[in-house]
């Protein structure tokens, strides 16, 4: 077992801006090329997305997003 496989990344986003899609393109984007950048440096690597209940209560839970977390496999 090499060491990167008992580490995980946990890019934590607070959804704190006026609209939830302007923040939620921002967070997708620096989530995916987090992630991009981490598959060539050590790809065992888990990476996570923390948001907060609310937040996920009231988008996370639309259709659009729930298709967009499981076509980019956000965790």
């Amino acid at each position: 077992m090499s060491l990167a496989q008992n580490f995980s990344i946990v890019e934590i986003k607070t959804f704190n801006r006026p609209s939830l899609i302007a923040e939620f393109h921002s967070a997708l984007g620096q989530f995916l090329n987090y992630r991009l950048v981490l598959e060539n440096i050590e790809p065992e690597i888990k990476m996570y997305l923390a948001i907060s209940e609310d937040v996920y209560e009231a988008f996370f839970t639309l259709v659009f997003t729930q298709n967009a977390v499981e076509k980019y496999k956000i965790k």
